[in-house]
């Protein structure tokens, strides 16, 4: 059962930091033109889903806890700066790897 966690979490961590990449450069990201909002949001969202994800290959608690808190520091600096929380369920649905990898870490530790 561990084993097909971690691998569904690191092929769904694959598919998600393409999606995330393809969105980001396909539409000609350049941050000359973001304001400091769309700066702020933007090192949440989508970059600290990828770092988080990237590092959870090697660290998963730590990976999945930076995917996780990412969406978490997303949500809260949206709600400051915006009107409101963002509508949806695509943000939570890109953190399922996060969530995946911390799901994981926690079932090693209690195996341990």
């Amino acid at each position: 059962m561990n084993t097909i966690l971690r691998w569904s979490a690191r092929i769904l961590s694959i598919i998600v930091v393409g999606i995330l990449l393809v969105f980001a450069f396909g539409e000609g990201l350049n941050l000359s033109h973001f304001t400091a909002r769309e700066l702020l949001l933007f090192v949440f969202f989508p970059l600290g889903f990828c770092v988080g994800m990237v590092v959870a290959w090697w660290r998963e608690g730590l990976g999945g806890g930076i995917t996780v808190g990412s969406l978490a520091a997303f949500y809260l600096a949206h709600r400051l700066l915006s009107s409101g929380f963002p509508r949806g369920w695509a943000f939570v649905a890109l953190a399922v790897p996060g969530f995946l990898f911390l799901l994981y870490r926690l079932r090693i530790r209690m195996r341990a």
